[in-house]
């Protein structure tokens, strides 16, 4: 007897163990909506980016590279004094390159060579825009590239656009619930799509602002950048409680 009562305990605890190591079969996926709300946040620059260059040409390429050197030199002092201490200037191109004539018949030959230089200025006194193209053009800039508006602190537009789009997608989701007769159990999952802040271009050509020294100083508008940003939301629903 003893040994059959023994044999049954083991028997029985063998089976808990392996009742409880069974995995518990799925449940049903819980019901969803998924909304995407969208948002945008209109900033005033207050950093914008001018990239100046010189362009010169000579028959040598040691010519061309000289002769864009002193020219260079000249706009980059013109610059920093229509500019002020607070501007920044770097280079962002150098480039040597040979120019070719094609003739009717026979191979491409080298007739000269092209020297470009490009300084990007950043200034944060946006006032000052139009005397440091003016200063620029003057003392022999020929390559005005474009002008790139920006904001210094990028987070605070950035964040400020994530909010309105959640709070948004969250009123879209808690309107679609309950137009269906239900109600939000929880918010599942949350994705955003928050760009960087790109600067505004304005593409300019140089030839715009050669004028007499006499003439006007060129007008820039800095207008306002956009800041977009995108927020999906999936929520649990449940029937509405009655």
């Amino acid at each position: 007897m003893r040994i059959l009562l023994a044999a049954a305990l083991i028997a029985a605890s063998s089976w808990a163990q392996a009742q409880a190591a069974a995995p518990v079969p799925p449940g049903p996926p819980p019901a969803t909506l998924q909304v995407t709300a969208e948002a945008k946040v209109s900033e005033t620059p207050d950093r914008v980016y001018i990239d100046i260059g010189v362009t010169t040409r000579a028959r040598k390429s040691e010519t061309a590279a000289s002769r864009n050197a002193r020219q260079l030199s000249t706009v980059i002092s013109a610059l920093k004094r229509a500019a002020g201490p607070g501007a920044q200037l770097t280079t962002t191109e150098y480039s040597i390159s040979p120019d070719y004539s094609y003739p009717p018949h026979g191979a491409p030959a080298i007739v000269g060579y092209t020297a470009s230089n490009v300084v990007r200025v950043r200034l944060d006194d946006l006032r000052t825009i139009g005397a440091v193209l003016d200063a620029a053009t003057r003392e022999g800039s020929n390559n005005v590239r474009d002008i790139r508006f920006a904001v210094r602190d990028e987070q605070a537009p950035r964040t400020e656009a994530l909010r309105k789009a959640a709070v948004s997608a969250r009123q879209d989701a808690q309107a679609l619930a309950q137009a269906l007769g239900l109600r939000i159990v929880r918010v599942l999952r949350v994705d955003e799509q928050s760009p960087a802040v790109m600067p505004r271009p304005i593409y300019l050509q140089a030839e715009r602002f050669a004028a007499a020294p006499a003439a006007p100083r060129t007008p820039i508008e800095a207008g306002a950048i956009a800041v977009n940003a995108t927020v999906s939301l999936t929520v649990e629903v449940a029937p509405a409680k009655r």
